[in-house]
């Protein structure tokens, strides 16, 4: 039960004792109290299913992040394939050209053995010529002979490269096909953590709405409660308005190499464009502490991009923060990306500036779609929009 209702449910009930009571007013009392507890008991198993629910949602968006980076993992391999079956096409065609290039000698030999007859040796030994002649006669037969059977054991030597070609070729493609069947699996499998990813966050508002009503429904039963109202309207209106400010430059790859990150302050850009909704700083609506960094709202699925050089030392989920990946700098500065659809990178990871390592998602439980931005130095937090620069 939240602390400010149950110091409200407490008030009521003391209020209600000091009452003067007659037999209609104990009865109402009664109800009243009965209506209280049981409000506190519908509450306690409103978190509890609360907190199963942020479990199931974890699990979901861990898998939902994880099927994402293979299904990025199987289009590389899908690419791959591709470019092998273009090279042995290449390879095929050229060892058809050297075949189709051979025929036509091979016939011209096989019409000059015809010529000469069957066995050509005997005939020219038999016709009584001029012995030099009869030697420059059995010479070219051998010639004949030997260069005929070369052509023929190379003909048969490039038919044979070309089955080999034509079987590494079927391969492929089979290998191709099974790929393409396994990513169209994790597709499947991806949807339906999608679906239950809505299923989950459906559950959770819905339970928080309904607690929502019986909580009004027991501020309408007791003034007192109108003090947590004025409460929360005070710090809407100690809330700045400031007009909303977009991001529309993210890091190149490769920006900042070689530098130290503290030397980077008023060139670094912030990981996503998107418009930048709660600032560090300012006030929660929810009366919590003041951000400690950036909101930046952006459609789901869009590259987030590592701000600077450094090497992952966090890529885990975390209430409240979703899927969470930390970058260590060095120097004592770490960058935080939270709310992630799908974080792209393990620990130990080295990255460049630029990197994409994470996909923008609304995990955690957020209502909206966007990027969590934290700079911190030694632990501590600053504020990020002296450290970027916003176009």
């Amino acid at each position: 039960m939240r602390p400010v209702l149950r110091r409200a449910a407490i008030g009521l009930l003391a209020w209600l004792a000091a009452a003067p009571l007659g037999a209609a007013e104990k009865d109402q009392l009664d109800k009243l109290r009965t209506r209280i507890e049981r409000l506190r008991g519908e509450i306690v198993g409103a978190e509890e299913s609360r907190a199963e629910a942020r479990e199931e949602l974890r699990e979901s968006e861990l898998a939902i992040s994880v099927a994402n980076r293979s299904l990025r993992e199987l289009s590389t391999k899908r690419d791959g394939a591709h470019g092998e079956l273009r090279r042995l096409a290449e390879q095929k065609r050229a060892i058809e050209g050297e075949i189709a290039s051979r025929r036509e000698p091979l016939g011209r030999l096989l019409l000059t053995r015809y010529l000469h007859g069957e066995p050509g040796a005997l005939r020219v030994l038999a016709s009584g010529d001029d012995p030099n002649r009869v030697a420059r006669e059995l010479h070219y037969v051998g010639y004949v002979s030997r260069a005929q059977a070369g052509l023929i054991e190379s003909l048969r030597s490039g038919l044979e490269r070309l089955r080999e070609v034509e079987a590494r070729t079927r391969s492929a493609v089979a290998e191709l096909a099974a790929i393409e069947s396994e990513q169209r699996a994790e597709r499947k499998q991806l949807l339906a953590q999608q679906a239950e990813r809505r299923s989950v966050l459906a559950r959770v508002s819905g339970q928080i709405r309904a607690q929502r009503r019986q909580v009004k429904s027991l501020e309408r039963d007791q003034a007192r409660m109108t003090r947590l109202v004025e409460e929360l309207t005070r710090v809407i209106a100690a809330t700045p308005v400031t007009p909303a400010r977009r991001n529309e430059r993210v890091p190149e790859p490769g920006s900042g190499a070689g530098r130290a990150f503290s030397r980077l302050r008023g060139s670094l850009h912030l990981p996503v464009r998107g418009e930048l909704s709660n600032r560090f700083g300012t006030p929660r609506s929810d009366g919590g502490p003041k951000w400690k960094g950036l909101f930046i709202r952006a459609v789901a699925g869009q590259e987030v991009r590592a701000v600077a050089a450094g090497r992952v030392v966090y890529a885990e989920w975390m209430r409240g923060f979703g899927n969470l990946l930390i970058l260590d700098h060095g120097e004592g500065y770490l960058t935080i990306y939270g709310n992630n659809e799908a974080v792209l990178k393990g620990v130990g990871d080295a990255v460049r500036a630029g990197d994409t390592v994470a996909t923008v998602g609304a995990s955690g439980g957020n209502a909206e779609s966007g990027l969590y931005f934290e700079i911190r130095h030694r632990g501590q937090a600053f504020d990020p929009l002296k450290w970027v620069s916003i176009k």
